[in-house]
């Protein structure tokens, strides 16, 4: 029963995380419908398969999710979108799944940023953003980002914190034994 459960959960991180994706990249931003249906598919699998310990455990990943992202939102660190979509993930996943896929989207945000402001500018709007860094520190004065440097584009997160979700999933011992479990089904399958 709990490789069902798990392997539900899976499959619809993926698939929102997939949409996610492709949506914060054409639009730079993610809707709330998305988020809204991972929130409440979150519950619903999870007070199926678990009942009321399933209900608290999306509840907390939910508000784990919240606690933690919501402070980015104030300093405008991360978009709403993005928060709300992690909100969903941790209402399907839980709050242990959630904090570490957390942990290596921050990592593999400082790649990804990195990756799709190149490509938005190239070389030149990052050594345009170092320069007037410069300028700010030299003449003690802030000047505000031109639309082609790297420091005036909006980059969307949903790679970064898919990317950290799939370093947690690949790390976690559940998901493991759940890969295990269906490469064994797969070879009793073939022989």
């Amino acid at each position: 029963m709990a490789e069902n459960q798990l392997t539900v959960q899976l499959l619809l991180s993926g698939l929102f995380f997939i949409a996610a994706i492709g949506i914060d990249l054409y639009k730079e931003k993610i809707p709330n419908i998305l988020s809204l249906l991972a929130i409440f598919s979150g519950f619903a699998i999870n007070s199926f398969y678990a009942q009321l310990a399933g209900l608290l455990m999306a509840f907390l990943g939910l508000a784990l999710a919240f606690v933690v992202l919501f402070p980015t939102f104030l300093i405008r660190v991360l978009g709403a979108g993005d928060i709300k979509l992690m909100m969903g993930i941790g209402t399907l996943m839980g709050p242990e799944l959630l904090f570490s896929s957390l942990l290596y989207g921050i990592v593999a945000g400082v790649g990804t940023t990195v990756l799709l402001t190149l490509w938005k500018t190239g070389v030149h709007g990052i050594k345009k953003t170092i320069i007037r860094y410069w300028q700010c520190f030299y003449l003690r004065s802030y000047f505000k980002p031109d639309p082609d440097e790297a420091a005036g584009q909006k980059v969307p997160y949903a790679p970064a914190l898919a990317l950290g979700w799939l370093c947690a999933c690949a790390l976690d011992q559940n998901v493991i034994n759940l890969y295990q479990l269906w490469h064994q089904h797969l070879l009793m399958g073939v022989t």
